[in-house]
């Protein structure tokens, strides 16, 4: 293990490792410091960030924060690693990457040579030039990377934001599942995804939402894509049913005892993605993997250790989950950055920060990335801070945003965005929905040809027994 020094001021900051390292360069948030990784203070983050800055990117690949040997996580990462991508920045430190990046982003180019340098970039590369980054730098970079990804929508493309319109119900009730969806619909959310969080877990009651969504879907032929948040397993089970499964979901982690902790590992994915695929239902393409992500969700797990028994940051570890997705092609990925509670991240500063750390790192690695602009009722923030960084992730080109009625999961009990707080952004932003979804609210009348949601005098009894058969 490397021990590294940095003097400042006169006073010497010593660090066993690159793990102790990433972690103290790491910007402040509550969840480091209950893992007891994080900086004291200020002056030892600054040292810490310094020598991160001076340290080659190829040490990342020989010096390992989680045993390959023990970790299928870190296994998969040294693996997919393209030495042939990763040729053009093989002789830069964290910190050049840092200044390659931003010159980059002012080049017509842009798009083209971040996306031909993506897989050449570990996860833990990614992390750590996220940690010497202004959020400025974040936006600049993360906007200039163009991610697509295809089903029966379009996601990703420069000037859209999609939804997921979120209709979950404390039980499943089909009438109140419609009621959500039709509000998020008339609303132009969904574009994404009709995205659904079951309140329980068994095939019969996915089955039973999965042919509800279907059934609106088919009957007035909206190009979008239906999900039911099921465990993996139960959607391969309702797969080889011949149930209408559009989308595969699974939350991921970091590490391998941290997806264990889900359930999963990295065969029962891939078991997932052929399930999903061997259905055929996608019209212009076939990514059919659907992935959530969270920093703080190795740690809540006590998941998040390396060699040694040292504690690695919860950014680095949510870092390495999009490896994890990379793998699997994914049509949506999206982290759900405040949603674990101010144990992690404590404030809305804090929120804000890693939302934009996230969605930086999952685009630099190529991932659709969407986020779930949230927050829990307990922590130190509000629907102030969700309107600066939903502003902030338009600005940066997220790819789609998780939106419920009335910004309220009354379901999962916390605080996300409303279907209004989406219209805003896409009107004050100029941001479109996806480009089959656009078409399709405008055949309806429910937009503009400027994509502008319009009011719509709806037939009632067009309405009658939608839902009634779950």
């Amino acid at each position: 293990m490397s021990r590294y020094r940095q003097t400042l001021a006169d006073h010497t900051y010593e660090f066993d490792g690159l793990a102790e390292v990433m972690a103290k360069a790491t910007p402040l948030r509550s969840g480091d410091v209950l893992a007891g990784c994080a900086a004291h203070t200020d002056a030892e983050r600054v040292a810490a960030q310094w020598i991160l800055a001076d340290i080659p990117l190829r040490t990342f690949l020989t010096e390992h924060l989680i045993d390959p040997e023990v970790d299928e996580v870190s296994r998969l990462i040294l693996d997919a690693h393209d030495a042939t991508a990763f040729a053009e920045i093989s002789t830069l430190t964290v910190g050049g990457l840092r200044d390659w990046l931003l010159e980059c982003v002012t080049r017509s180019d842009a798009a083209a040579r971040l996306r031909t340098v993506g897989p050449g970039l570990s996860a833990e590369m990614v992390a750590a030039v996220s940690k010497l980054m202004r959020n400025q730098d974040l936006i600049a970079v993360a906007r200039a990377c163009e991610v697509t990804s295809r089903f029966r929508t379009t996601i990703g493309q420069p000037g859209r934001l999609a939804t997921r319109l979120q209709p979950n119900h404390p039980t499943d009730d089909p009438r109140g599942v419609s009621a959500a969806i039709l509000d998020g619909l008339l609303l132009g959310a969904g574009d994404a995804v009709i995205g659904i969080n079951p309140a329980s877990d068994s095939a019969r009651a996915t089955g039973d939402l999965l042919r509800l969504v279907d059934e609106i879907r088919t009957r007035y032929e909206i190009p979008t894509q239906s999900c039911v948040l099921s465990h993996v397993t139960t959607t391969i089970e309702l797969c080889e049913a011949g149930a209408p499964v559009d989308l595969v979901f699974q939350s991921i982690a970091g590490s391998q005892a941290a997806n264990e902790g889900f359930g999963v590992n990295l065969a029962v994915l891939q078991e997932g993605m052929e399930a999903g695929r061997s259905l055929g239902r996608g019209t212009i393409g076939d990514q059919v993997m659907y992935f959530e992500t969270g920093q703080g969700s190795a740690l809540s797990a006590d998941a998040h250790r390396g060699i040694g028994g040292v504690p690695i940051d919860q950014q680095t570890l949510e870092v390495r989950a999009y490896a994890v997705a990379r793998a699997f092609d994914p049509f949506l990925v999206n982290t759900v950055v405040g949603f674990i509670g101010p144990e992690y991240l404590y404030d809305g500063k804090q929120i804000m920060r890693a939302g934009l750390e996230d969605h930086f790192c999952a685009k630099l690695m190529g991932l659709p990335m969407g986020i779930d602009v949230c927050y829990t009722n307990h922590a130190e923030a509000d629907q102030d801070d969700m309107d600066s960084l939903l502003t902030l992730l338009g600005v940066a080109g997220a790819a789609f945003v998780i939106a419920v009625p009335g910004a309220d999961d009354v379901m999962l009990g916390y605080q996300s965005l409303s279907f209004h707080d989406v219209l805003y952004a896409r009107r004050t932003l100029g941001l479109r929905p996806a480009p089959e979804f656009e078409q399709w609210l405008v055949r309806q009348g429910m937009s503009d040809a400027d994509g502008r949601v319009q009011p719509l005098d709806i037939d009632r009894s067009a309405l009658r027994g939608l839902g009634a058969s779950a």
